[in-house]
């Protein structure tokens, strides 16, 4: 633990609080990978997945796109001023100093998850190569693992491997689960390449989710997840496991959704989910054993 993780002040207090509420009030899975960190750590983490669920809001919500963009931008303006020794305009981004400071968080990775928050905006993502799909798993899913691994605990440079293993494997999960909630929004993150191998050629996100043949197309890109998942696993095995449990929490509620999609043969109801119970075991099975 740095020194300056052990020094509190009254505003430290208060940003806490801000990101502490703003992970219990999400609903997310990631909460619970969470809770079992030591509390410097998990502070850290709530201040990483404030600043997430924040780009990603702006982006979600409804409003111009040319707003989102300067709001998108003004989150870059304040990681500069952040790296730069500078005070944020923006207060869950003066959060994000300290865990800054005390794990050398990488400016680049904060730099992609914006980057990719800003590739949903306007027409948004819409039948991508694999290589733009790639790019955007890299910049949502990956990114967001290479902060948070290194906050972990007993950081190699094995440990970017699972961050960028395990990124792609969430967020391809995500996207097999969601392909339905996706449409509605006018959004189709399933490649191109397999569209096109299976015989679909529309645009339309809902026209593509609701054609006869898109378990097809799922089922193929969930075998490219489940790739992921294995070589997580096999780059996991060569770290501090210690270090890995939120990330092995993460991985098994994930896997859980995935096992339940491949059950229903790539066919989900639109309110799949993980129960909480379900959540808090794979908690305490990667928490205590």
């Amino acid at each position: 633990m740095s020194s300056s993780a052990l020094q509190t002040t009254p505003d430290d207090k208060a940003l806490a609080t801000l990101v502490t509420e703003r992970v219990r009030s999400s609903g997310s899975s990631f909460y619970w990978a969470m809770r079992m960190m030591q509390p410097h750590r998990r502070l850290a983490m709530y201040a990483i997945y404030a600043f997430c669920r924040e780009v990603d809001d702006i982006v979600d919500e409804a409003g111009e796109t040319e707003d989102k963009r300067r709001r998108l931008a003004l989150w870059r303006d304040d990681i500069d001023a952040l790296y730069a020794g500078k005070r944020p305009q923006q207060r869950l981004a003066q959060a994000l100093a300290r865990p800054i400071a005390d794990f050398a968080l990488a400016a680049d990775d904060f730099i992609a998850v914006v980057d990719g928050c800003e590739m949903d905006t306007g027409a948004g993502v819409v039948r991508p190569d694999m290589a733009t799909l790639e790019l955007y798993c890299d910049r949502v899913a990956c990114a967001v693992g290479r902060l948070s691994v290194r906050i972990f605990g007993e950081f190699t440079d094995r440990c970017l491997d699972v961050a960028n293993h395990q990124g792609r494997a969430l967020q391809l999960t995500n996207i097999l689960r969601d392909v339905h909630e996706d449409a509605k929004i006018g959004r189709l993150y399933l490649p191109d390449e397999l569209l096109t191998r299976h015989g679909i050629a529309d645009r339309d996100p809902l026209t593509v989710a609701y054609h006869p043949r898109i378990a097809l197309v799922c089922r193929d890109l969930g075998e490219i997840a489940r790739r992921h998942f294995a070589d997580t696993e096999t780059a996991m095995a060569d770290c501090s496991r210690r270090a890995m449990r939120p990330a092995s929490v993460m991985m098994a509620i994930y896997r859980e959704i995935f096992d339940r999609l491949e059950a229903l043969q790539w066919q989900p109801p639109d309110d799949l989910h993980v129960p909480k119970a379900r959540k808090i075991w794979c908690v305490l099975r990667h928490g205590l054993f």
